[in-house]
């Protein structure tokens, strides 16, 4: 039996009333931050590999999908991710004094899938903030994200706030070799205490209770207060939780509705984040729908260090946690040759209107178009009648 009809694992088609709604979803996302200020981007989905992987770490890094260039001989990849292109962007092309909003909506693809029912394609829509590093830049970005999943249809969403600078800070003047921080972020991100007393073997021993410490430090606003007392008291450490208290203070005035956390041990992303960093999780979800942050770093490689915040989302993913929109109506005609019957049809469809011709054979056929009306003759006339 042939398998040429058969996909690569974890990639699949996008039928239509799925497709209707990705797609729906997608221009409502770019309004959405266009009524913010961000301009559209659009970076290629193929790039030289050094620049795609720059700044980035060896996650994504063994996310991407890998080729050489017949052209030129170089190393290209296929996007796992588009925020280092965005900084790209904005470091050499657009090359602004001022503060910068980006936005983006395209697929990327991974090598291996993020989860058990995870695509490897992604569909990313994505925000960026260069050029403030305030943290009014940070609560426009949460502010974006939370209307985002609310234009969604998402009820009780939760986000949850870290800072990356923690570490850092609990480390203090240490600089553990880059295999051993490795190895200690991701003890903490998996919460596991026996690995984490692993990576850190033969640090200070009040390193060691410091990172250990993180490992508790979730749940509600009390985790701030406690944070202060079992975290090293230094200007990292400081800095970080007064920067979580200050984002804290200002979403409870603006998003009641929205259960607010903190998970300071949830480092994913590490090697991006500079600063605080924030996920979301809704109803119906294991796992975050959205995550982001501050990443400041992200276009020093490009030879332009800018403050940047941001967040990024798969669409895909979002619109299984979506309710079902309702079908928008449609009208049903004949397939004819009759002059008055065609420009009927279309001047419907330029007043915006859906006109669904039955081909002859076909009058019993459905679809998931919504017909609720239909173009019928009248009298000479052609003219809707409701069904």
């Amino acid at each position: 039996m042939s398998s040429a009809w058969l996909l690569p694992e974890h990639i699949a088609d996008v039928l239509p009333s799925q497709a209707r709604r990705i797609e729906e979803l997608r221009r409502d996302m770019l309004d959405m931050a266009r009524s913010y200020g961000c301009e559209l981007v659009m970076p290629p989905l193929l790039e030289h590999l050094d620049s795609l992987l720059s700044g980035t770490g060896r996650e994504l890094d063994l996310k991407t999908f890998k080729l050489v260039d017949q052209l030129s001989g170089r190393s290209l990849g296929l996007r796992a991710d588009t925020t280092p292109q965005v900084a790209r962007i904005d470091a050499h092309l657009l090359n602004r004094a001022g503060v910068t909003r980006l936005c983006y909506c395209g697929p990327v693809l991974h090598t291996r899938p993020d989860g058990l029912h995870a695509t490897r394609e992604p569909l990313q829509f994505g925000v960026e903030i260069y050029g403030h590093a305030g943290l009014e830049a940070d609560l426009e970005v949460q502010e974006l994200a939370l209307d985002a999943l609310r234009r969604a249809g998402l009820s009780d969403v939760a986000i949850d706030l870290g800072d990356a600078r923690l570490v850092q800070g609990v480390l203090g003047e240490l600089r553990p070799p880059a295999e051993t921080l490795a190895a200690i972020v991701s003890a903490l991100a998996a919460k596991d205490p026996v690995a984490l007393t692993a990576a850190s073997d033969g640090l200070p021993a009040e390193t060691m209770a410091g990172l250990h410490a993180l490992l508790g430090l979730y749940g509600g606003t009390e985790v701030l207060v406690q944070a202060r007392e079992r975290l090293p008291r230094n200007a990292v450490v400081t800095a970080a939780l007064d920067d979580l208290q200050w984002l804290a203070s200002h979403l409870q005035q603006v998003h009641p509705e929205v259960a607010l956390g903190f998970d300071l041990a949830d480092l994913r992303g590490y090697a991006y984040y500079s600063g605080v960093r924030f996920a979301i999780y809704a109803a119906g979800s294991s796992d975050a729908v959205l995550r982001g942050g501050r990443y400041d770093e992200v276009g020093a490689v490009f030879g332009r260090r800018r403050p940047a915040v941001g967040f990024s989302l798969d669409l895909k993913a979002l619109v299984q946690l979506s309710p079902a929109t309702p079908l928008r109506a449609a009208v049903r005609a004949p397939w004819g040759e009759d002059a008055g019957l065609r420009a009927a049809i279309r001047r419907l469809r330029e007043q915006g209107e859906t006109v669904v011709c039955v081909l002859p054979g076909h009058e019993h056929e459905g679809d998931e178009f919504d017909c609720d009306r239909e173009l019928v003759r009248i009298e000479s006339q052609w003219v809707l009648r409701a069904l």
